[in-house]
């Protein structure tokens, strides 16, 4: 083979190289957004936005349009598994197994909003978020507090920044170690709610969180409750807070 052919054929092999290199992801999200009770008006903004921050920056996300593809082989291919805005019982007995041993094996998980309104009788993803949802007041504005500046993409949220939500009432902790790192100031909002048969809510008290992260069995889990309303996946300040959480369950860094 003369020079030219082996000059050509170096350059082949290192553009080959060179784009696959270029090609391969940070990581893969898998996003769930099945709903079997309420269905948020935001899934559809939400999928977009996760979308764009997969574009921008340089990882993939793949909608789940398939529940009976939900199995550990498939689930192989991703790191972090997203539940937007997901209610009621979404996975049966298998697919909830499926589920706890791709943590176990050292995933992550990213629940946003009402991920706390699914699953109540599956204890493990009820440790898994942390806590879940309980009751609601009415959607208002009220002051954010950053509960632990040391967590990345809170920067939009300094300064007790108004920010309009359905801000949910949780119930307690359902495990330990817990790390919150942002809440919701009550005496800016009127928390009470009252749902007849359903139950009243008279809020959290000095101290209510609304987005925290934990290890938890082998893996990662992160919880916003942030996202009831489509224009918030427009906010810059939410995005950040929503990539920086998915950065963390799907790669353990910070």
């Amino acid at each position: 083979m003369n020079r030219s052919k082996i000059f050509l054929l170096f350059v082949a092999i290192q553009f080959i190289f060179l784009t696959n290199t270029f090609a391969q992801k940070q990581f893969k999200v898998l996003l769930v957004t099945t709903t079997k009770g309420w269905h948020h008006e935001s899934i559809h903004a939400g999928v977009l936005a996760i979308q764009q921050l997969g574009a921008r920056n340089f990882f993939d996300v793949v909608l789940w349009e398939n529940p009976g593809g939900f199995t550990d082989e498939y689930l192989k291919q991703f790191q972090a598994v997203i539940f937007l805005n997901t209610t009621g019982d979404i996975f049966d007995t298998a697919q909830q197994q499926v589920m706890e041993r791709y943590i176990q094996s050292g995933k992550g998980f990213v629940g946003i909003h009402s991920a706390a309104d699914t699953e109540y009788d599956w204890p493990w993803y009820n440790k898994l978020v942390g806590r879940m949802f309980q009751i609601h007041p009415e959607v208002q504005t009220a002051k954010t507090k950053i509960m632990d500046p040391k967590f990345p993409g809170l920067q939009g949220f300094e300064n007790d920044k108004l920010w309009t939500e359905e801000w949910y009432e949780y119930g307690p902790e359902k495990v330990s170690g817990l790390n919150y790192i942002l809440g919701v100031d009550e005496s800016t909002y009127n928390p009470k709610a009252d749902w007849g048969g359903r139950g009243k809510g008279a809020g959290m008290g000095k101290s209510h969180p609304i987005a925290w992260y934990h290890e938890f069995d082998g893996g990662r889990a992160f919880y916003t409750g942030l996202g009831h309303l489509p224009t918030n996946f427009s906010e810059p300040a939410f995005l950040n807070h929503l990539y920086a959480g998915i950065f963390w369950a799907a790669t353990g860094k910070k």
